[in-house]
């Protein structure tokens, strides 16, 4: 019943997220899509995009998390006749964290918030910036070990872009 009641939780949440995104994106085509900051954060890097990604990839691996893979959309996009700023979205896992969710079967829905991704792009204005969703806040939807988890790699993801991004 619990795992049923966390499932409807985190679809509602996403899908309230998706529709505030989606309605504000849809009032008018030219202005910029506003973000519910409350689930997505972004920061701006102290660096241009290559030395982020460089940075990023180090820190990833001084904090002793696991790299698994590095999409470039930039790339992806370009072999498919569109061009983009870059964009790189990293996937990222520790498995302290990972294997206290998925060696549950009640928690295991949750997989599909799995890896932690951390993406570094260029925009307009030729800054770079990175992003990541707002675990430490969706955490608290869930309770139990699930928030424990997301909680505690949320802080490490903070820890790991830490010296990378311009803080105020």
């Amino acid at each position: 019943m619990k795992t049923v009641i966390k499932s409807i939780l985190l679809i509602l949440v996403l899908s309230i997220s998706y529709l505030q995104l989606n309605a504000t994106n849809k009032k008018n085509q030219n202005m910029p899509l506003k973000t519910n900051e409350s689930t997505f954060l972004e920061s701006e890097s102290k660096y241009n995009f290559t030395e982020t990604v460089e940075k990023l990839t180090a820190e990833i691996e001084k904090n002793t998390w696991k790299l698994s893979v590095v999409h470039d959309l930039q790339e992806t996009l370009k072999k498919n006749g569109s061009e983009v700023l870059p964009i790189k979205v990293f996937a990222l896992c520790h498995p302290k964290y990972s294997s206290k969710i998925l060696s549950r079967d009640e928690e295991r829905i949750v997989s599909t918030l799995m890896p932690c991704r951390i993406s570094v792009y260029e925009k307009s204005n030729g800054k770079t910036y990175i992003s990541r969703m707002n675990t430490g806040s969706l955490a608290k939807t869930f309770g139990g070990i699930i928030e424990e988890v997301m909680t505690a790699s949320s802080k490490d993801v903070e820890i790991i872009i830490g010296n990378l991004i311009i803080t105020d």
